[in-house]
């Protein structure tokens, strides 16, 4: 990987110091600041590649925008996710509280906000709003897919007099963000654009963790729990439960693992079959007659090879659409059970938009305030075209083109994929 990949852009120098306050109001030690040196490292095995790092986050001793007279601009966009008022909030709260800048703006449905149109929604955000939203569920500001129509965007943030943009969302918000960049570095514009990745499938690029994840399998763990209930309680039952995760299964795979209660566990990364020897019908059918029931966890984009071939649709971020296997399973797996004249109930939960719109749990809303302030501090500072992720337990800018080179999958020989086979026990699932 070249080093210089890691390297995050700056729209202006940080040339001020800092007002940053300590939160403490001289409580605790005096406020430690970040210096621009300091790397964390992406490889930190001792015979590793030692010559990538990310710019680790934090506050600036000396910042780019002048707080008094600067502007920031808040927007959601792509799906709901759980932490996405706490993001919010904490973005709020750290550039009124910390730095003490006086004119915040939300954004109403994402990008949309900044179109023709519809920037008349754009609206000062309230501190006696922000500081009750945290732990709610969905998102105040609204959320939408869209196209963004850049030259507009930019035009909007002109208009405004908008100086840092913060946009809360997933590749397809961020591959926006940067586009949107371009724009503005082709302006000349000091704007600076600073993304926090919000993919409740925890799929983002260069980023181990993104907010809402851990409330997603938590959640997911629970209709799980629901499934095995139903599944023992019935004779043959099969408790199948279709959870998020369209190119990416950790949510499936994390829910899987805690729950403990799942036999079968289906993500997109590893093809499964469902007929042969070692096809998912055939454990089936011998599974049920010596067990007298079985747990399916699929995520949405596992077994797409199995389908009937569709036209091939996306959605308005991009991403492909896919067809939808729960469904495909109950039918294929019932109609099999039948023809075996084996006695079954089959048990069909999806859990998605009851997990999409929750409140995030502590340790999420801990992780949102955290991302949140760093985000701030990174856009203070002058830098853009960047995200603020985590990485070997530090919290670090990515830049943008980085992020979204690719999605991240679970390694079929890591850590996270073996402890899911040595916790369901079910093979591989091979025709």
């Amino acid at each position: 990987m070249d080093p210089a990949a890691f390297q995050v852009k700056r729209v202006r120098p940080a040339d001020r110091p800092s007002t940053h306050q300590h939160a403490g109001r001289g409580q605790g030690p005096s406020l430690v600041y970040t210096e621009d040196s300091s790397r964390v490292l992406v490889d930190v095995s001792v015979d590793g590649d030692h010559t990538c790092s990310f710019e680790r986050a934090g506050p600036r001793a000396n910042i780019a925008f002048d707080p008094k007279v600067s502007s920031a601009a808040i927007l959601t966009s792509g799906g709901l996710c759980p932490g996405l008022n706490a993001v919010i909030s904490s973005v709020f709260m750290s550039l009124h509280h910390h730095y003490g800048v006086g004119r915040i703006l939300g954004i109403p449905n994402g990008y949309a906000g900044l179109m023709p149109g519809r920037s008349a929604g754009i609206r000062p955000l309230e501190r006696d709003q922000m500081k009750d939203i945290a732990r709610t569920g969905g998102s105040v500001l609204g959320s939408a897919r869209i196209e963004p129509d850049v030259r507009a965007i930019v035009d909007t943030l002109q208009a405004y007099s908008i100086d840092m943009l913060f946009c809360i969302g997933g590749d397809g918000t961020q591959r926006g963000s940067h586009a949107i960049h371009e724009e503005i570095a082709k302006r000349g514009l000091p704007i600076a654009v600073v993304g926090i990745p919000k993919t409740i499938d925890n799929d983002i690029s260069w980023v181990q963790k993104t907010f809402g994840f851990e409330t997603a399998a938590s959640i997911a763990r629970d209709a799980i729990a629901a499934a095995n209930t139903e599944a023992e309680c019935a004779i043959g039952g099969i408790g199948l439960v279709r959870l998020m995760g369209r190119d990416s299964g950790f949510i499936a795979a994390a829910a899987s693992i805690a729950a403990a209660d799942v036999n079968y566990c289906l993500v997109p990364e590893l093809p499964f079959e469902l007929d042969g020897e070692n096809g998912l019908l055939a454990c089936l059918e011998r599974r049920l007659p010596k067990r007298g029931h079985a747990v399916i966890v699929v995520a949405e984009g596992a077994g797409q090879h199995l389908m009937p071939k569709a036209d091939a649709q996306r959605d308005a971020s991009g991403n492909k659409l896919h067809q939808d296997i729960g469904v495909f399973l109950k039918s294929r797996i019932g109609a099999h059970l039948k023809a075996k004249g084996i006695e079954h109930a089959i048990k069909y939960i999806d859990p998605s938009y009851i997990i999409r719109a929750a409140a995030a749990n502590a340790a999420d809303q801990v992780f949102c305030t955290t991302l949140g302030h760093a985000a701030v501090h990174a856009a203070m500072s002058g830098r853009t075209d960047m995200i603020v992720g985590s990485w070997n337990g530090q919290i670090t800018h990515v830049p943008i083109p980085l992020a979204v080179q690719g999605r991240k999958q679970i390694e079929p020989t890591g850590e996270l994929w073996r402890t899911l086979l040595e916790t369901t026990g079910q093979g591989p699932l091979i025709g």
